[in-house]
C-alpha cells in the first residue's frame, strides 16, 4: 500500500515511522515533512492547507491512503478534496472537524449526545466574560473558541490573566474547573464503528511538578497502571460512541481519529475537549506500542470497513516520550540553534527520536525551527525502564538554551 502523510510535525514523523515498519506498506510519502522523516519516507513540497494541491500530489503518486495529520488542514477541508479525487483519506471532513475547530460546537454536540463534560458558557463580549468568571469562580478556565495550536487555553487563579486572554480572542468558552487527573483516549472510527486505543497521559505545563505556562505538551506515557480497569469501556460507551452517533445523525459523520481529553473527577469522567486528529505527544508513545499494523486501522476507517478490523493489539511494554523544547518556549521560541547528538540518541536500544520543530540550515546542519523541537520516545519492559531509556537519549542531545521536563511518568513509575 502506498501511503501519503500530510504535515510537518512530530505526530506526522511518528505516523510515518509506524507506517514504514508496517508490512502492508510498500511506500511512505510525507508532505511537506521535516528532516527527521527523511530516513523513512520520501518528502514532497506542498502547502498542507491547499486541498487541491494535496489531492493532485496524491493522484500523481498513486497513493492508496492519505493521512491528514494536523488540525488546520482538516478544518480547511483538505480531507474532502482528497476524497473527491477518489482516494481513501484518513481524517474528518471540514464540517466534522469543527469538533476541534470550535469549542462551542463541541459543547453543542456533547449536550445533544448527553456526553458528560464541564459546565460552560460561550462568551463574545467583555460583559459576558465577567459574568461567566463570576459564575464559575477560580481556578478560571478560558478557551479560545477557534484553533490555537494547543495554546488557546488558560487555566489560572489570576482573574486578570483570564480576562486578558479572553480579550485576545474573538469568542471564548469559559468553563468550570475540573479536578482530578487528566487522561487522553483516542479512538479510530469510520463514522459508525468505534475502536478505542489504549489511554495515555500527557503533561501540558512547561516545568516540572506541573508548574509554568500551558504548552502543546511536554511529554507523555502509556499505558496508565493507575487507571481504572473499566476506563476504556466506560469512555467508549458514554463519550466516544454517543459523539460519533450524534455526528452521523447530523449528517456530518466523523471519520478519522477522535481524541477525547478527559478529567477523572470526583464526580466521574468528564470531557475537557475533543480533537479531530492524533494528539501530540501522546501519538509518539502510542505508536511505539501499537502491535496491529497501523495501515489496517487507518485504511479501515477511510473505507468504512473498520468493523472487519477488530480492536487494536498492543505490545506488553511501556512507552515514555520526553519533549525537548527550544529556548523561551512557549512564549517566544528561539529558532536557528544547532542540534547535536540526535543520531547517537536514536541509536540507543528502544529509543526513537521524533522530529517536530527541526530544519536544515544553509550549511545542512540540523537546527531548531519551532517551539517543541524533538520528542525522545523510548520503549521498556515497564515505565521505569522506558523512562531510563528516554532520559538517556535526552542526555545525548545538545541544543543551546533548550529545556525539558525531568518528571515525565515519574509518579506513575514509582507507584506501579
Amino acid at each position: 500500500m502506498k501511503t501519503l502523510v500530510i504535515g510537518t510535525g512530530g505526530r506526522e514523523h511518528a505516523l510515518a515511522l509506524a507506517l514504514s515498519r508496517d508490512p502492508n506498506v510498500t511506500e511512505v510519502h510525507v508532505a511537506p515533512g521535516n528532516p527527521g522523516v527523511e530516513g523513512v519516507a520520501t518528502l514532497h513540497a506542498v502547502d498542507p492547507l491547499d486541498g487541491q494541491a494535496v489531492a493532485t500530489l496524491a493522484v500523481s503518486l498513486g497513493a492508496e491512503l492519505v493521512v491528514v495529520g494536523p488540525e488546520a488542514p482538516l478544518v480547511a477541508g483538505v480531507a474532502d478534496a482528497v476524497r473527491a479525487a477518489g482516494i481513501p483519506c484518513f481524517g474528518p471532513s471540514r464540517e466534522a472537524a469543527q469538533l476541534e475547530g470550535s469549542k462551542a460546537f463541541a459543547k453543542e454536540v456533547m449536550a445533544a449526545a448527553e456526553v458528560p463534560t464541564a459546565l460552560a458558557r460561550v462568551c463574545d463580549t467583555a460583559e459576558a466574560v465577567e459574568a461567566a468568571l463570576d459564575a464559575f469562580g477560580a481556578p478560571y478556565v478560558v478557551k479560545d473558541d477557534a484553533l490555537a495550536a494547543g495554546k488557546g487555553v488558560v487555566v489560572t487563579d489570576d482573574r486578570q490573566e483570564a480576562v486578558d486572554h479572553a480579550a485576545r480572542c474573538d469568542r471564548v468558552v469559559i468553563e468550570e474547573f475540573l479536578d482530578g487527573p487528566e487522561v487522553s483516549l483516542f479512538a479510530i472510527t469510520d463514522g459508525s464503528t468505534v475502536l478505542p486505543l489504549q489511554p495515555a497521559q500527557d503533561f501540558k505545563r512547561a516545568l516540572d511538578a506541573d508548574a509554568g505556562p500551558n504548552t502543546g505538551g511536554m511529554g507523555a506515557y502509556t499505558p496508565l497502571p493507575w487507571a481504572p480497569d473499566d476506563l476504556v469501556a466506560d469512555v467508549t460507551r458514554r463519550v466516544l460512541v454517543p459523539t460519533v452517533h450524534e455526528m452521523a445523525r447530523r449528517g456530518t459523520p466523523f471519520q478519522g481519529l477522535l481524541y477525547a481529553g478527559l478529567a477523572l473527577t470526583s464526580r466521574g469522567v468528564r470531557v475537557i475537549e475533543f480533537n479531530a486528529r492524533f494528539g501530540d505527544p501522546e501519538t509518539q508513545a502510542l505508536m511505539a506500542l501499537l502491535d496491529t499494523p497501523l495501515s489496517t486501522l487507518l485504511h479501515g476507517a477511510a473505507t468504512g470497513s473498520l468493523a472487519e478490523v477488530g480492536l487494536p493489539a498492543w505490545k506488553d511494554a511501556s512507552a515514555v516520550t520526553v519533549v525537548v523544547a527550544s529556548e523561551n518556549y512557549p512564549a517566544a521560541p528561539v529558532t536557528g540553534d544547532v542540534i547535536d547528538g540526535v543520531e547517537a540518541a536514536d541509536a540507543l536500544e528502544g529509543v526513537d527520536v521524533i522530529h517536530a520543530g527541526t530544519a536544515r540550515d544553509a550549511e545542512g546542519r540540523l537546527v531548531t525551527a519551532g517551539g517543541r523541537v524533538l520528542a525522545v520516545t523510548a520503549v521498556g519492559d515497564d515505565l521505569t525502564q522506558a523512562r531510563e531509556r528516554a532520559y538517556a537519549g535526552i542526555e545525548l542531545i545538545s541544543v543551546r538554551g533548550a529545556h525539558h521536563r525531568t518528571d515525565i511518568a515519574l509518579r506513575a513509575s514509582q507507584d506501579a
